[in-house]
């Protein structure tokens, strides 16, 4: 006996996303501090030479998506977030992932002085919850990230540049584990 899936059955299960022309077109702003070679942002956020940072609050559109990718218009200009190895999750929740409704910088306004430092300077620093480190480096991958409440985020600066967040009990930075060199560029004392 052949058994048949229906739509509406698979989209009960979760087993089906939307196609990528119906995921959702909308404005918001960049929930974190990215790093664009002037065309193309990856979940990945390497530090590499030639790429400036987009800071976190950036107005932004989400005008259409395309194979693991968000097409985004910012300050005029045409990006894409490109969802290279957070594949787990679609597309529409990628993209609200990165694209928020609400302005940021209304909340890191209220940070005190040493973590809006380290958000501005896309870094982190002790104390910091897993919002405000997300809000100053981005998210881990999900990849190697599933749970973004673990104990510890595993996060790259480059593709050889790992760096290790741990957090305490209260879900606030314990500490950052890395080599010297990556430790100046990711980490605020």
């Amino acid at each position: 006996m052949r058994v048949r899936t229906t739509v509406v059955g698979a989209v009960l299960l979760g087993a089906l996303s939307l196609p990528v022309g119906a995921q959702p077109v909308f404005d918001g702003f960049l929930c974190c501090n990215l790093r664009t070679d002037g065309s193309w942002m990856s979940d990945s956020n390497y530090a590499e030479s030639g790429k400036r940072v987009v800071p976190v609050g950036t107005p932004v559109r989400v005008t259409g998506y395309g194979r693991y990718r968000v097409h985004v218009q910012i300050n005029g200009g045409k990006q894409d977030i490109g969802n290279d190895y957070s594949r787990d999750i679609d597309l529409g929740s990628f993209a609200q992932r990165w694209v928020v409704s609400e302005d940021p910088s209304r909340k890191i306004a209220s940070f005190p002085p040493k973590i809006r430092e380290a958000i501005m300077s896309a870094r982190v620093t002790k104390g910091m919850t897993r919002e405000q480190v997300a809000m100053a480096v981005g998210y881990p991958i999900s990849s190697e990230n599933p749970n973004l409440d673990a104990p510890m985020w595993r996060m790259w600066i480059s593709s050889f540049s790992e760096f290790q967040i741990t957090f305490d009990n209260a879900g606030r930075v314990r500490d950052v584990t890395t080599d010297p060199q990556t430790r100046n560029l990711v980490v605020l004392d």
